[in-house]
């Protein structure tokens, strides 16, 4: 199923920030940012175990308790099961993401994509989001930059054990549609030359925005157009450094991208565009992306990601992006 038939529009909201990644944030901040992203019409939330050990869903789930549940749509993610028993926080091995959610709760994360572990990750995510259902739900992070060498391994187990049961779910109709939710292109490519199972979208973070796209342009997204796999963008603003922060893929941004952002900045002032308009209109003109979902911590950061969204960015922008080899040269554009 292709997941634009219920898909309530192409700005969704990433809940990472409310699992207290980078920071530890108030209850009242957390629920105040989801109540300004109903108040701005979003009505898709997207979440994970993984964020803040259970935090994020459980935050979620108190914000949008009472709203009607027809009128909004929940992915969250299997591949770690959350468990009653405590550890240190910031002693947690996350490959590429160490420390990320060292402000989560110190709940014991176990990694595990097995059908009997896929199953449990999915009755602890119903209780934390109080809900009943799950519209989407992602294979979380069965990639290089939390296994490194081992990713394979990690993947054959997510084969063989969560992506079947994702998909009977499916097709019993228990959820409305699977798929996998990385931060690299190698596992979906993978996926999309399986015989069966068969996903329905993915969620790729990091790897369609203005900084990184190179990869996903060449294969990853003409296959998934010509298999009918839909895409949504994660982190757009790439981790922050492209919405005015200082990160970028979950750590300090490093020299080279920090001017590579400067070069983009200047261009945008040039042309009077936003750079959250920029990062944000970039990511959703790929015929193949279903939709964005942009993490925000704060209340404000959510009228600005709608702003974004509808901001007029001129053709020769792009134009000047494209002269400058600041995008490629054949990524589609709004407008275009």
């Amino acid at each position: 199923m292709s997941i634009t038939s219920f898909l309530p529009g192409r700005l969704g909201f990433g809940t990472a920030p409310l699992g207290n990644m980078f920071r530890a944030i108030p209850d009242e901040e957390a629920a105040a940012t989801v109540d300004a992203a109903w108040d701005n019409g979003v009505r898709y939330f997207d979440t994970a175990p993984f964020y803040g050990a259970g935090l994020s869903e459980i935050r979620l789930g108190a914000a949008l308790a009472g709203r009607p549940r027809e009128e909004f749509v929940l992915s969250t993610k299997v591949g770690r099961v959350i468990l009653d028993e405590t550890e240190d926080p910031s002693a947690r091995e996350l490959g590429e993401k160490g420390g990320l959610f060292e402000h989560g709760r110190p709940n014991r994360i176990v990694n595990d994509y097995s059908a009997d572990a896929t199953l449990r990750s999915i009755e602890g995510s119903l209780e934390r989001l109080r809900t009943d259902r799950l519209d989407i739900v992602w294979v979380h992070d069965v990639a290089q930059d939390f296994y490194g060498d081992e990713w394979l391994a990690a993947y054959e187990s997510a084969r063989t054990g969560a992506f079947r049961v994702l998909q009977r779910l499916r097709d019993e109709g228990v959820v409305r549609a699977w798929g996998l939710g990385v931060n690299r292109v190698e596992p979906l490519e993978l996926t999309l030359d399986l015989d069966e199972p068969k996903p329905d979208a993915f969620l790729l973070a990091g790897r369609y925005t203005l900084l990184d796209h190179e990869r996903a342009l060449q294969r990853l997204l003409p296959a998934a157009t010509e298999r009918g796999v839909d895409i949504v963008v994660g982190g757009p603003y790439s981790s922050g450094v492209l919405a005015g922060g200082q990160h970028f893929e979950y750590q300090q941004a490093p020299a080279p991208v920090v001017a590579k952002v400067e070069r983009i900045k200047a261009l945008a002032g040039q042309h009077g565009v936003g750079i959250k308009a920029a990062a944000l209109q970039f990511s959703l003109a790929h015929p193949a992306v279903a939709a964005a979902v942009p993490g925000a911590s704060r209340p404000s950061r959510i009228a600005e990601d709608v702003a974004a969204l509808d901001e007029t960015v001129p053709a020769a922008f792009w134009t000047a992006l494209r002269a400058e080899g600041l995008i490629a040269q054949d990524a589609p554009v709004p407008g275009a």
